[in-house]
């Protein structure tokens, strides 16, 4: 008998999750306990395991589809079971953001088809109307890739990323709308296990500088660069969820066994939603100042770093990222100006800064994540810390090492390198 493959429930508060990527294709032969998708909600990414070994078919949630908890998403067959041309029968609710009113999923041969409206006839999921209608679209206007040409919510988010959709983003930036990769900076070498070190928001590769040099001498050092940052792509980020597919498409692209993961600020957070989503291959994490533990930050700060034109304006809201305002010299400030020097980029900057903590506020939460994560993990935090507040990390679980530190702030790489080193 066929084994349904069903959207499962992470989080306590979840209704939906989005089908972030397939492992495997439709035909494939899966084993249990290996991973079949990723999914995303607004609080969690996760890697969901095969329920069962065989044949996986009939795939009816694809990439970027919304999908209510509890819902069957595709089918596996066992050896020997004979694989029908059509999936089991599911209703409109299957496929579609509404939770469902009707009790169990009947099976039968075919799709039962989903009724048209003589007022809109365009297919499409509920959540896709939303969003088109969010954004002034006319549905007519979008390639559905569902069932049946229906317009799913990843239809309409990659509709906006198209070059005829430019305008939606902030005026006067040349946004990428190739699949460039994000940048790695790669150096060490050696059997060592390699680190990866994201870095937050406004930085680039370079503020890993410092401790790079020594840990390259130990081993093999991959510095990624953020969209809109150093010299990855210049692409419109419209929430967490998205930016954190990038990133984990770049990790995926280096297909490596095992890696000690780092992240500073930003930074922090993807790299804890990464571990999250990719747990067998991350055999350390280190969080330094991250967010995604609370809702609180400093966006004054941030908008002034985004907003600064020249090393003067730069120079003290650099200060407040520190707990010894001395340690930002005027040459660094220089330095960190001439990075920025490209109003394009600190543009793509600030609106990526918008997306994410509109109104000042952190719009994601990775407190879920941290509780699953079950490699050897620590966080870092200064309690001068002026942009996250340090409190954030006592929501973590008694697993989680905590190293707090009375007189650094938001950047203890960089005030305390040494004592820092350490750890990562």
């Amino acid at each position: 008998m066929a084994v349904e493959v069903i959207l499962p429930k992470v989080d306590m508060d979840m209704e939906t999750g989005t089908i972030a990527s397939w492992h495997v294709a439709d035909g494939d032969v899966v084993a249990k306990g290996d991973p079949r998708f990723d999914i995303e909600t607004d609080k969690a990414a996760m890697e969901v395991e095969s329920p069962a070994s065989g044949m996986l078919r009939h795939i009816i949630a694809s990439v970027g589809e919304t999908v209510p908890i509890g819902h069957t998403i595709a089918w596996i067959f066992v050896d020997g079971e004979e694989v029908p041309d059509a999936p089991p029968k599911v209703t409109q609710a299957d496929l579609t953001d509404e939770d469902p009113q009707t009790p169990s999923i009947q099976k039968t041969p075919e799709l039962v088809a989903e009724p048209e409206t003589a007022v809109d006839k365009v297919r499409a999921t509920p959540a896709a109307r939303k969003l088109a209608g969010d954004a002034g679209l006319p549905l007519a206007d979008i390639p559905g890739t569902g069932p049946r040409g229906r317009i799913q919510s990843g239809d309409v988010h990659a509709f906006l990323r198209t070059d005829t959709q430019i305008g939606t983003g902030p005026a006067g930036i040349a946004w990428d709308t190739g699949n460039a990769p994000l940048n790695i900076v790669k150096t060490g070498a050696g059997e060592a296990t390699p680190r990866l070190l994201i870095h937050g928001l406004g930085a680039d590769a370079n503020a890993w500088a410092l401790a790079e040099k020594d840990l390259a001498a130990s081993g093999p050092v991959l510095r990624l660069e953020l969209p809109c940052h150093g010299q990855s792509p210049r692409q419109h980020i419209e929430s967490f969820a998205q930016l954190t597919a990038l990133v984990r498409d770049a990790f995926d692209v280096l297909n490596l066994e095992k890696i000690c993961l780092v992240g500073h600020s930003l930074g922090g957070a993807l790299a804890l939603a990464l571990a999250d989503t990719r747990p067998r291959q991350i055999e350390k994490l280190t969080l330094i100042s991250p967010a995604g533990l609370g809702p609180d930050i400093n966006g004054d700060i941030l908008a002034g770093i985004a907003r600064a034109t020249k090393a003067e304006s730069l120079g003290p809201w650099l200060r407040q990222m520190v707990g010894d305002p001395k340690l930002i010299t005027d040459n660094y400030v220089k330095a960190a100006m001439l990075a920025r020097k490209d109003p394009e980029m600190r543009a793509a900057q600030a609106a990526m800064q918008a997306a994410l903590f509109p109104d000042h506020t952190q719009s994601f939460d990775l407190s879920a994540a941290l509780h699953r994560i079950t490699c050897p993990t620590r966080i870092i935090f200064g309690k001068k810390d002026r942009v996250i507040p340090w409190s954030h990390a006592l929501r973590a679980p008694g697993a989680v090492s905590l190293n707090l530190f009375s007189d650094l702030g938001h950047m203890p790489q960089l005030e305390a390198q040494d004592a820092i080193q350490a750890h990562l």
